[in-house]
């Protein structure tokens, strides 16, 4: 706020203060702020017309859940297999999809040694598996 200092009879200087809104620096910022995006604006938006075509109409590619029991038992969702045959009938199992394209999750008992376990994992990425994830319990 403004001050002001008057004269006054008795007393030597007397405040008085000014309580009027000073609205200028308001007004140009805003005023800044509309020129901005005036000028912006056409530059935003696309002027081509392109006709997209649509999107394959192919399912999502869905998870496998490949698990592996304590005794060494192997299944591909609730089907047995082998290490051996593991990325054959992976590759079945997922409908003839590239295996890069392919979600494979890895479930593994809390017995399984590390030793197994990579055996599995490995399998899968020498079959061409790239998107192998781990399924876990929560807390």
């Amino acid at each position: 706020m403004a001050g002001r200092l008057i004269e006054a009879g008795s007393a030597r200087f007397r405040l008085n203060q000014n309580s009027d809104i000073n609205v200028t620096p308001f007004v140009d910022v805003m005023m800044v702020l509309l020129i901005v995006f005036m000028v912006a604006l056409p530059v935003a938006t696309v002027s081509i017309k392109v006709d997209l075509p649509q999107a394959g109409g192919g399912a999502a590619a869905r998870p496998t859940y490949v698990s592996l029991q304590r005794g060494g038992a192997l299944f591909i969702g609730d089907r047995p297999t082998r290490l051996d045959a593991l990325t054959h009938d992976l590759t079945a199992s997922i409908g003839g999809a590239h295996p890069k394209q392919a979600h494979v999750y890895v479930r593994a008992d809390r017995g399984v040694t590390y030793g197994e376990f990579m055996a599995v994992v490995g399998e899968l990425h020498a079959g061409g598996f790239q998107s192998v994830g781990l399924v876990s319990e929560a807390l």
